[in-house]
């Protein structure tokens, strides 16, 4: 075993392609950043609203006012280092802190795609996505070397791979697979689309697409890995994320997820585009095919990167598991529910109450949510609750600085998850104000009584 892990550590692969994922990645990161400002989303996300849930432990990662700005655009144009491979180890760097930092301002706008870009722009920190085909490569020969450990494009392949696939585990479950549940709820509403629209209010299309879509997730990994099925895996790549993207506002992911695909192919196909982006420049590319490679001779760093890297891929595979330490389902609850690939699973809609009572005076006030609120943050705190635990401690302070006495914040919440009856959420008995957030259990969320059978 350590024979073959030696042996596996000490094969390498072409730059290129590694290359070629540094390019597209910034790139596309460039372009993302450029959108969420031109649509005017910080405005809308992150400076108009008066109050933002916090990720627990992050409470300290708020919005910067107006420099919120200048952090977005610093996160592009380290994004734009970063596909050009200009001071590569530097702006991937600030790329990751800065698009990290993004991403944990407000769990409002959570999305498994941006935890996706936060892990990936980690990775590329200890990869040597700059030996080629990058103007630190031009300017330094030194730098430039034609291959490098096949591991550091492996890591790659493996993070897409788990997405995908944990993608599909999630979907085997019963609500998923025996219900068509929540495709027979979104599906209906494109029925104006043309050409396929008078189908998707079919019975049969809402189970024939929920199918297709778990065997699709669980599969394509293996057939982009596989030579003679990569081309077919393509294209259903293509048409699987074109087709979503029509039916679902899922912003930029369909198209991240289809160019970062592309790292499956051969180096050649890499190698072929990069000579054409540098041959636009008028730049000499010749300089990097100058038969060198990265010295690894499981060298003392290299193992420790190495060593590191498995460690945090380690985690990577276990950390979608965390649920099983819970009790109760999953959909119900959420807890663990967020950073595991569970995609699109869920129509999931809530309504809240807030009852905030002066302990002494026995005074109460029945809270307007959108005081304080956006429409999108008053709709995803109202099934989530963290978000509802998170907002009962705002509402208790603010009523504590306008007189209140030891405020006693109650709620009375009712939600229904995939197509089911509205049921009881939360413990209308419980003071939240005197509940706080941690890792365990919340024994105040009441049970489902009913099961959704699944891994």
């Amino acid at each position: 075993m350590i024979d073959g892990l030696r042996k596996y550590l000490n094969k390498t692969t072409e730059t290129a392609t590694l290359a070629f994922f540094r390019l597209a990645f910034g790139l596309m990161m460039l372009g993302s950043i450029i959108r969420f400002v031109s649509y005017g989303w910080v405005e809308k996300l992150y400076i108009k609203p008066l109050f933002h849930f916090s990720y627990y432990g992050f409470e300290w990662v708020k919005p910067l006012g107006n420099f919120t700005y200048l952090l977005f655009f610093i996160c592009g144009l380290a994004a734009l280092m970063v596909a050009i491979g200009y001071k590569y180890r530097i702006a991937i760097i600030v790329f990751f802190l800065g698009f990290t930092y993004i991403e944990l301002m407000d769990k409002t706008t959570y999305l498994n795609h941006y935890y996706f870009i936060s892990l990936v722009s980690f990775l590329l920190i200890f990869l040597p996505a700059e030996a080629a085909y990058s103007v630190d490569a031009y300017q330094n020969p030194k730098k430039a070397f034609q291959q490098i450990p096949s591991w550091t494009v492996d890591v790659i392949k493996l993070m897409l791979g788990i997405v995908y696939f944990y993608a599909g585990l999630a979907k085997l479950n019963s609500d998923w697979l025996f219900e068509a549940m929540p495709l027979k709820i979104w599906l209906p509403m494109n029925a104006g689309m043309p050409v396929v629209g008078e189908f998707l209010n079919e019975n049969w299309v809402h189970y024939a697409l929920s199918w297709c879509g778990a065997i699709y997730d669980l599969i394509i990994p293996f057939l982009l890995l596989y030579k003679r099925t990569r081309i077919l895996a393509f294209m259903l790549v293509v048409f699987f994320h074109v087709f979503t993207k029509m039916l679902f506002p899922i912003g930029v992911f369909p198209y991240v997820m289809i160019i970062s695909t592309l790292i499956f192919f051969e180096s050649g196909f890499h190698k072929k585009v990069l000579q054409k982006v540098f041959g636009l420049f008028k730049m000499n590319a010749d300089r990097f095919e100058n038969g060198l490679a990265k010295n690894n001779q499981f060298a003392f760093s290299e193992k420790l990167k190495f060593g590191f890297i498995a460690f945090f891929m380690s985690i990577q595979l276990l950390f979608p598991f965390r649920y099983l330490l819970y009790p109760g389902e999953l959909f119900w609850t959420e807890e663990g529910f967020r950073f595991s690939w569970r995609v699109m699973l869920m129509e999931k809609n809530g309504y809240v109450q807030f009852k905030v009572t002066d302990a002494i005076t026995k005074k109460t006030a029945y809270v307007n949510n959108s005081d304080f609120l956006t429409t999108f943050q008053e709709k995803q705190m109202s099934f989530q609750p963290d978000f509802i635990l998170e907002y009962a401690h705002f509402l208790h302070d603010y009523y504590k600085k306008i007189g209140f006495n030891d405020p006693i914040v109650k709620v009375e919440s009712y939600v229904n998850l995939n197509g089911r009856l509205s049921r009881k959420y939360i413990d209308p008995n419980i003071n939240l104000a005197k509940e706080n957030e941690s890792f365990k259990h919340k024994t105040w969320i009441l049970p489902f009584n009913d099961e959704i059978k699944g891994l």
